[in-house]
């Protein structure tokens, strides 16, 4: 009996030692999980910036303060300038130095050393570029107080760096990249500097994409796609073999939509009796934001507004007396040139009639677990061989570049004088150096003078050549013939109107003497920025917010009717009824929660697949800078009568309609199901700021894009800027940040900065302003009493 209850009571206690085991285990996981989250989130609170008690920087003369105020903005008054920038420096990469680290590396191309053998061909292309060596070039016609401002951030930056590497504190980004951020120098603000005139643009790829259509489709044909018609018929196609398709299918092109809108609004028509300012830079859209807003403040200093992360001073903003924005100008400041190669000398190209040694320069490329690359960049009198980066030298024919920022200029002069500037006079004359890239600036003052200028370098085209195709690089008569002098530049006082605005529209008639630019926005954003303008006499610094976030499309209340018009006569199925009965009861605003903008905008897309896709190549339409302004004036020109090839090659005006009609409408109702009632422009038009980690693991994404995507109004081509991808909806570009002020309260402004103002995921302000940016939410910022946590810098 014994024997058998033994037996009997032997499996329970078996299962009983496993149940324990078991639960033993789960015990020691979970703790063990409570453990690594314990110091996992100690690691990472050690990394987040210090916002209170004091710092010890040796380098200081005197106490710094630094209050942040409850928006994350942080106050830094200092004593003198010396203190001042040492502590921007600092204070900029306790909260941002994983961003100043990859925007140096983007811009100079040494990504592949941190990132590995996927980041190659972007270093080849920045490498070839050589913002770098324009930044040297620059650094040269430095000032020495100006030099010593760079060196004073340079410091500031790299006591943070000394301390988080010994102290490991460094954000997590750098742990999961496997790296540390190197010694900062002036040399890498100037280099950000100039990636930033590389991300506004010149137009280059447009002459490439000009010198394919004439290359492959008839002259008439070509010329439709043209922005303008060549004022000489082109000499140059036949003078050699080049792939435009292989030689930049590997370039890195700036996003089509880098732009913005700015205005500014006399006394005579505001409710103070002074001007209003508006400005809102449209970028990328990303975490963190591409903007950092600080307030700098000594005995002779008091600005505030925003800053690109990794660069000194306010770029953009006010002080007691003035304040200013800018926009895009968009000119012509890079020119292509087809460049004849010796055949029995690879270093060697014509020019007059005689071979002249090219300057070879060695790029070696390191590598993150591989090895160097031997890269090498070749310069003609006119600038970098940019059409061999991607492939194999010794083409007889090339293409090399020539372009404004590469030349040595000054912009950070300029801006340290901007934010002394106390008047007009004082602004403009710091304007002198501000060089590349060619803005269009707005300003307001006190004293009640608004003014404008289109500033920058700005080539002088004579001899028939446009900018329109590259040019002859052999002949010296092709040559720019200097740049529009500084007096003679577009500029305007005081208008009669009231009120100066640009949205990159067209700045000068056809009187004005000098060629700007082929290209230019469509005119949409300012025609309702004006619009709304030249409505009242009273306006308000809330009324200048509203207008930041109009979503009007003008463009839809130009085409809308045009379209239905050309509809009347044909046969529609009850989908398209109703979809036509929508649009004719639309008040052409893309809000979020209507259907009109996702049928219109996709509409439009459909028009252009239509119209190109099957001629132009994808790898060639990247090229197309410009390429809505052109479906526009290809649309208008076929409804007038005027006729289009590339319209009529496709079944006409009214079948060209029609098809992308009845393709629109049947894709949204496979995406948004068949009740058409229900479908928003929210839907599809949705913002959500991504990380540049986010996209290498689901872990990270849920970490770094802890937000879902918002949906949101506005569009390209409405004062609420939202551009987007046509594929998934996704708004990557836009307002990188709104500011408004009212020049009779100018001890505070009005800021939003999308998403936020920290670039660590567990700040407060990481992503605190996403909601803001979408329902247009400001906050203000104070040039005095601010208020918040303080932080004591000591030497």
């Amino acid at each position: 009996m014994l024997e058998k209850a033994y037996e009997i009571n032997e499996p329970p206690a078996k299962k009983r030692n496993v149940k324990k085991i078991i639960l033993i285990g789960l015990g020691a996981i979970i703790i063990i999980g409570i453990l690594a989250t314990i110091f996992a989130n100690m690691y990472l609170n050690r990394t987040l910036p210090q916002l209170e008690g004091t710092i010890e920087l040796s380098a200081l003369e005197h106490e710094v303060t630094v209050i942040t105020d409850e928006n994350g903005v942080p106050h830094i008054k200092a004593v003198n300038e010396h203190d001042l920038y040492i502590a921007q420096g600092y204070i900029q990469a306790q909260d941002r130095i994983f961003q100043m680290e990859m925007s140096r590396r983007q811009a100079s191309g040494t990504l592949s050393e941190v990132v590995g053998e996927s980041a190659v061909d972007h270093d080849k292309y920045f490498r070839t570029l050589g913002l770098r060596r324009a930044a040297e070039k620059s650094y040269d016609i430095y000032t020495d107080e100006a030099k010593e401002v760079l060196q004073l951030f340079a410091d500031g930056v790299n006591l943070y760096i000394n301390e988080a590497i010994e102290n490991n504190s460094l954000p997590i980004e750098f742990t999961l990249m496997g790296s540390e951020p190197a010694e900062w120098t002036p040399l890498d603000s100037l280099t950000i500097g100039k990636y930033m005139a590389f991300d506004l643009g010149g137009h280059w790829e447009r002459q490439a994409f000009n010198y394919y259509l004439l290359n492959n489709f008839a002259d008439e044909k070509a010329y439709e796609l043209f922005p303008s018609y060549p004022k000489n018929r082109p000499t140059i196609i036949g003078e050699g073999e080049i792939d435009i398709a292989a030689s930049f299918e590997k370039a890195v092109i700036p996003h089509a939509f880098n732009g913005s809108n700015n205005w500014v609004v006399s006394g005579e028509k505001t409710s103070s009796g002074v001007p209003l300012l508006a400005d809102d830079p449209h970028l990328g859209l990303a975490t963190p934001s591409i903007w950092l807003q600080m307030h700098l403040e000594t005995e002779d200093i008091n600005v505030s507004g925003v800053i690109f992360a990794g660069v000194p001073g306010i770029i953009l903003g006010h002080n007691e007396q003035i304040a200013w924005g800018v926009t895009n100008t968009g000119p012509d400041v890079q020119q292509l040139y087809v460049e004849k190669r010796n055949p029995v000398n690879p270093e060697e190209f014509l020019y007059e009639d005689i071979w002249e040694q090219a300057n070879v320069i060695d790029e070696p490329i390191k590598v993150k677990d591989g090895e160097t690359i031997d890269y090498q960049v070749v310069e003609t009198r006119h600038g970098p061989v940019v059409s061999e980066f991607a492939e194999d030298s010794g083409k007889e024919t090339v293409l090399s570049l020539r372009w404004t920022a590469l030349d040595a200029t000054t912009e950070l002069e300029a801006i340290l004088e901007i934010n002394k500037a106390q008047n007009w006079q004082e602004f403009e004359k710091g304007l002198e150096k501000f060089l590349a890239p060619a803005q269009n600036f707005v300003f307001a003052s006190t004293d009640g003078t608004i003014a404008y200028k289109a500033n920058g370098n700005i080539p002088i085209y004579e001899n028939g050549d446009d900018a329109l195709l590259p040019l002859p690089g052999w002949e010296a008569e092709h040559e720019w013939k200097g740049y529009i002098p500084f007096d003679e530049l577009p500029r305007v006082i005081n208008p009669d109107k009231g009120f100066i605005a640009t949205a990159n529209n067209k700045i000068t008639g056809d009187d004005y003497p000098y060629h700007i630019s082929n290209l230019w926005a469509q005119p949409y954003r300012y025609e309702r920025i004006a619009e709304v303008l030249e409505t009242d006499d009273d306006f308000t610094a809330e009324d200048m917010m509203a207008l930041q976030m109009d979503v009007g499309n003008l463009q839809a209340r130009e085409f809308v009717p045009m379209f239905l018009e050309a509809l009347q006569d044909t046969e529609l199925n009850e989908t398209e009824t109703q979809a036509i009965a929508l649009l004719k009861e639309w008040d052409y605003m893309d809000e979020v929660e209507n259907v009109q903008p996702l049928i219109f905008h996709k509409w439009m897309d459909e028009i252009e697949a239509i119209l190109y896709h099957d001629e132009i190549p994808k790898n060639i339409r990247g090229l197309f800078g410009g390429r809505a302004q052109t479906t526009d004036e290809l649309l208008r020109n076929s409804a007038s009568g005027k006729g289009s090839i590339w319209i009529e090659e496709n079944g006409g005006f009214q079948d060209v309609l029609h098809t992308a009609f009845t393709s629109t409408l049947s894709k949204l109702k496979k995406e948004y199901g068949e009740e058409m009632d229900e479908w928003e422009w929210g839907d599809y038009h949705k913002v959500q700021f991504h990380h540049p980690l986010s996209g290498i693991h689901p872990v990270l994404e849920f970490f770094f894009n802890n937000e879902k995507p918002v949906p949101v109004g506005g569009s390209s081509i409405t004062p609420m800027a939202a551009s987007y991808d046509a594929a998934s909806g996704e708004v990557d570009h836009g307002a990188s940040w709104r500011f408004v002020i009212d020049m009779n309260q100018t001890a505070k402004g009005y800021h939003i900065v999308g998403p936020g103002q920290s670039g660590h995921f567990k700040s407060e302000w990481y992503h605190v302003q996403m909601d803001d940016w979408v329902e247009g939410n400001y906050h203000e910022t104070r040039l005095e009493d601010a208020e918040g946590m303080q932080l004591k810098l000591v030497p």
